[in-house]
């Protein structure tokens, strides 16, 4: 039943949303085997040197093993995005030694939603299968979620991806559907792009699974 107004009894009003900006979702996070930390112009050495091979670009929209300029070109352009606030760009470091491993971001900040999205994220293939990733997005998460108060966290991928979208699954993202004919891609190519969600109900679940994982690959 609907609950009855009492009289001179004012109704209680609903927390407010936070005001959040870019910034909150700017930090440096360390774990056993990342450290995730700001972009900055000194990463770009290290950068080029993990992205030593095509294939980590086939879906990405700039291929960053195609020559030093590529990835210059695309570090200005993402340093820039941060500095303008439509992204929060990371570098993922090796923990144990500092090495450039990869990068990836916060985009998509609909913060009048408690919403974003993780993506831009490639790592050298050196680190596949070791918990870099794994991690990465552990951090991230737990970051959104616990400090930040986000509600939702996206990911999009490549349809064709197939790789990216087993990844996802199985760090423990739901797959929401399909945009078909969602982005224009490299020589004017088009790409319908898969979905997938992490929300604040689900977290303290996928965060579980996400250690899980962790553990079992570090043995």
């Amino acid at each position: 039943m609907p609950s009855r107004k009492v009289a001179g009894v004012p109704e209680p009003r609903p927390e407010p949303l936070p005001v959040l900006t870019p910034a909150d979702l700017r930090g440096t996070f360390s774990g056993q085997v990342v450290r995730v930390e700001p972009l900055a112009p000194e990463h770009e050495s290290g950068l080029v040197e993990a992205a030593s091979d095509a294939e980590m670009f086939a879906w990405m929209p700039v291929d960053m093993a195609s020559s030093r300029d590529a990835l210059h070109h695309w570090l200005i352009d993402t340093l820039a995005a941060g500095r303008e606030g439509s992204a929060v760009p990371y570098a993922i470091l090796r923990a144990d030694d500092g090495r450039v491993l990869g990068s990836t971001r916060f985009l998509e900040l609909r913060f009048e939603h408690l919403r974003a999205e993780i993506g831009w994220t490639w790592v050298t293939r050196s680190a596949w299968s070791t918990g870099v990733n794994v991690e990465t997005k552990l951090l991230l998460l737990e970051h959104a979620f616990e400090r930040v108060g986000l509600r939702r966290v996206e990911f999009k991928t490549d349809a064709r991806n197939e790789r990216s979208r087993g990844a996802l699954l199985a760090a423990g993202a739901t797959f929401e559907g399909i945009l078909r004919k969602h982005m224009v891609v490299r020589d004017a190519g088009e790409r319908d792009s898969a979905y997938y969600s992490v929300i604040d109900d689900e977290w303290p679940e996928v965060k579980r699974h996400l250690v899980d994982r962790l553990q079992a690959t570090l043995g």
